[in-house]
């Protein structure tokens, strides 16, 4: 397959992945200690994780994100990665494990809340499925720097978490083993840069909310988006370079 056909072919799973997050995202749209929710804001029972977040007893059906920007933000995300990565055999992991990455970013902006049941298998996902691809022809990465990646950017954001606990949450540090799996894939350059890049992401984002008025510096912000925007950033970028 030509690297052209394998993004478009990536765009599409990224678009058909994307439509049927919503509702999983309003789902896990819940506040920290609280239950998933199972009702919309009608009060009419959600029955499922996939689909649209859409409600046909109630009068304003959409009540959670919409469709066609969660569609399309997960087929630009797939693209991308498949521009960058070709038909190596990873592409197949960063493409199953994308959907997650911009559904715990939508769930983590809306309630700064990061879901054990998303990133706990999501780092299980990213070492298991790299190790399987690390036993297949024509990869470029390497399994011991995904484990050991893993390892190095958890421990760090642990670090943080003890330090800080008001300003670094544990979904933080649960969502960076995963985050260094991914990016140690390429190597220790591209876990350095993934990880800059998601504290640089992280704190422009907060000068911004204080130039603007809109937040001062004892405000909390979530993390968790920009943590994975320097990974996706990181992953591109070894991609490209291995």
């Amino acid at each position: 397959m030509s690297t052209g056909l394998l993004v478009l072919a990536a765009a599409l799973w990224g678009a058909a992945a994307g439509a049927v997050l919503p509702r999983a995202a309003y789902r896990f749209s819940a506040p920290s200690g609280e239950p998933w929710l199972g009702e919309c804001p009608g009060g009419h029972p959600v029955r499922g994780w996939l689909g649209p977040a859409s409600c046909r007893d109630c009068a304003d059906r959409g009540y959670g994100p919409r469709t066609i920007p969660l569609a399309l933000a997960t087929a630009a995300v797939c693209a991308a990665l498949a521009a960058a990565t070709g038909t190596r055999p990873e592409i197949g992991v960063w493409l199953l494990l994308a959907p997650v990455g911009v559904l715990l970013t939508v769930v983590d902006f809306r309630v700064r809340r990061l879901p054990d049941p998303l990133t706990l298998p999501f780092a299980a996902a990213a070492l298991a499925l790299l190790g399987l691809t690390a036993l297949v022809p024509e990869h470029a990465g390497q399994w011991t720097t995904t484990l050991l990646g893993s390892l190095a950017l958890g421990g760090g954001y642990f670090v943080l978490f003890l330090v800080n606990p008001a300003g670094m949450g544990f979904g933080d540090v649960k969502l960076a083993l995963g985050a260094g799996a991914v990016l140690g894939w390429y190597g220790w350059p591209t876990v350095m840069l993934g990880t800059f890049a998601g504290f640089l992401l992280g704190a422009l984002y907060g000068l911004t909310l204080i130039l603007t008025r809109r937040a001062t510096r004892k405000t909390a912000i979530p993390f968790g988006p920009f943590l994975i925007t320097g990974a996706l950033l990181g992953l591109l970028t070894g991609a490209y370079a291995a």
